[in-house]
């Protein structure tokens, strides 16, 4: 049990009505908001808004930070001296899930902070972009796009895509969110992950050992990448596994553009031996205006987005105010990051 009053410092906008509700839920602390100090968000959920401080409002925000106990979400304005700006910081509440090698490449690793993520708020979302992107090379949008542009009418006929594998790398929340949504369009989806001898993943049809990718690429119709960036994980997929995926298959990649050769998937979309791909994360963000991927009819474009709506605050919030809650009664808290893990 926690005695004295912490300060909780939010360094992300948020809207007025969730800061009350934190300070309502949770009065034992107190909640600092200065949204003045922070900046504008150009879309809802908008985490690393760029800051403009003068000099005295940087000195008044440094200041915050030298009293903060916890941090709702990472201060993006000092990633480098947080810990020189901030002896007090004890907890991190993320707006992000997948935090690790962020916290891993800052060294914040080693500064004792505890670290809780934003896992499971973004499953629906990101899984509803899959069936999206599963449905668009599907009943080929593409092709109906070009007949709009060019005012045409001819009736046509596309695959269902029940029956149609979904083979998912990585069945975390997310994973296992786009398998719940794939097996209600009757699709047959399997899927890799350490434990394949768990309860957890019940609309998995076949599960296999995360050390063989073979089995789940010669199967794949649609190849789904949800895994956490990790050194494991990392350029996972190549030039070699894209090669075992079937002839028309397609990719979708949710993770992190770390995860996959971006040169090589590139390479199979020209050559076509790859349907399409749907990506909401690359190599370089933002995507250079010159990158081919840009000018291909058989790409969906994401930048970045396809985790945000506008429930995320919202949701978030309720992570953080249970995990105060739990904090101050010296209780386990959910979405604790493993920093050895990644995840």
């Amino acid at each position: 049990m926690i005695a004295t009053r912490l300060i909780v410092l939010i360094a992300s906008y948020l809207e007025p009505e969730l800061v009350e509700q934190i300070r309502r839920e949770v009065p034992q602390v107190e909640v600092v908001y200065r949204p003045d100090l922070l900046g504008t968000p150009r879309y809802i959920a908008d985490h690393n808004a760029p800051i403009n401080r003068s000099t005295e409002q940087e000195a008044e925000w440094q200041s915050l930070l030298a009293q903060a106990d916890i941090l709702f979400d990472f201060d993006h304005s000092h990633v480098a001296d947080l810990p020189q700006l901030a002896p007090k910081l004890k907890w991190i509440q993320a707006t992000s899930a997948g935090i690790g090698q962020f916290v891993k490449q800052q060294g914040y690793d080693k500064t004792g902070w505890i670290f809780t993520t934003a896992s499971g708020v973004h499953a629906r979302p990101l899984a509803e972009f899959v069936i999206l992107s599963i449905l668009f090379f599907a009943r080929d949008f593409e092709y109906l796009q070009r007949e709009k542009a060019a005012h045409h009418w001819a009736r046509n006929t596309t695959p269902e895509k029940a029956g149609k594998n979904q083979a998912i790398i990585g069945l975390g929340r997310i994973g296992r969110e786009a398998a719940r949504l794939g097996k209600a369009f009757d699709m047959r989806v399997i899927g890799n992950r350490r434990n394949i001898n768990d309860n957890e993943t019940p609309n998995v049809d076949e599960l296999y050992p995360p050390n063989d990718l073979t089995p789940l690429l010669t199967q794949a119709d649609y190849l789904l990448l949800s895994t956490p960036h990790t050194p494991e994980t990392e350029g996972m997929i190549g030039a070699a596994q894209i090669a075992q995926l079937p002839k028309g298959a397609v990719i979708i990649n949710i993770a992190r553009g770390a995860v996959m050769d971006y040169n090589a998937l590139i390479a199979a979309l020209q050559s076509g031996h790859l349907r399409g791909a749907s990506l909401d994360v690359f190599a370089t963000e933002p995507l250079p205006p010159n990158d081919p991927l840009w000018d291909m009819p058989n790409v969906i474009i994401n930048p970045h987005s396809a985790s945000t709506t506008d429930t995320e605050n919202a949701k978030i919030t309720r992570i953080f105010c249970d995990n105060l809650k739990q904090y101050l009664a010296g209780q386990p808290m959910q979405n604790v990051l493993n920093v050895e893990q990644y995840y």
